[in-house]
């Protein structure tokens, strides 16, 4: 298993078209993907699932995966996040 926090960075926070971005991310690893929002856990690979987290600027967030691919699939999500979504 490997996980990493972040905090979201930008102003809107994970609204549908941030959920969509990382959904699409997603499907690209093979790995378990979730985030965890204090004792709330959701798959990352499900739109309601990440949209249900509420995760406004300020957020923090924990990215796990699981499985052959977990270490890059973190990194891939991780990027993501830091680059705010390309919104900023």
């Amino acid at each position: 298993m490997t996980e990493q926090s972040i905090v979201i960075q930008n102003r809107a926070g994970v609204h549908a078209r941030p959920a969509a971005m990382l959904v699409q991310l997603t499907k690209n690893f093979k790995s378990g993907i979730y985030l965890e929002r204090g004792k709330d856990r959701i798959n990352a690979k499900s739109i309601m699932g990440i949209i249900t987290l509420g995760a406004a600027y300020g957020t923090e967030l924990k990215i796990i995966a699981e499985g052959e691919d977990e270490e890059a699939a973190v990194a891939a999500l991780v990027h993501l996040f830091e680059s705010k979504f390309e919104e900023d």
